[in-house]
C-alpha cells in the first residue's frame, strides 16, 4: 500500500518531469493528470456564531468562582462558625442526582 509521503513524492517528481518536458519543448503524455490549480477556502461566521464567540471570550476573562464567598467560608471554617445543614445538603444532593439522571 502506498503511503501519503510516497504519493506526495511521486506527485512532486511528476511535476518536475512535466516542467522539464515543457522547458525542452516536449509534450507531456495525454494520460497525465491536469495540473492542480491553486484554490483558496473561505469561512464566514453567522451573527449567532460571532455572538457565541464574544460570549466565550467574556466568560474566559471572568473568574470561575466567587472569591468573596470563598473567603467568607474559609474565615467561617477557621473561626468555627461554619455550620452545615444536613437536610439542606441531602436535598441538594438528591436534586443534583435528579439533574444528572435527566441528561
Amino acid at each position: 500500500m502506498t503511503s501519503i509521503d510516497q504519493l506526495r513524492a511521486s506527485q512532486a517528481m511528476a511535476s518536475l518531469r512535466n516542467q522539464a518536458r515543457v522547458d525542452s519543448g516536449d509534450k507531456a503524455p495525454e494520460t497525465q493528470a491536469p495540473a492542480l490549480s491553486a484554490k483558496s477556502d473561505a469561512v464566514s461566521l453567522s451573527n449567532q456564531g460571532k455572538e457565541i464567540g464574544q460570549m466565550h471570550q467574556q466568560l474566559a476573562t471572568e473568574p470561575s468562582f466567587n472569591e468573596d464567598k470563598v473567603a467568607a467560608i474559609k474565615a467561617a471554617i477557621a473561626n468555627g462558625s461554619y455550620t452545615v445543614d444536613p437536610e439542606r445538603l441531602a436535598d441538594n444532593m438528591i436534586k443534583f442526582e435528579d439533574e444528572l439522571a435527566g441528561l
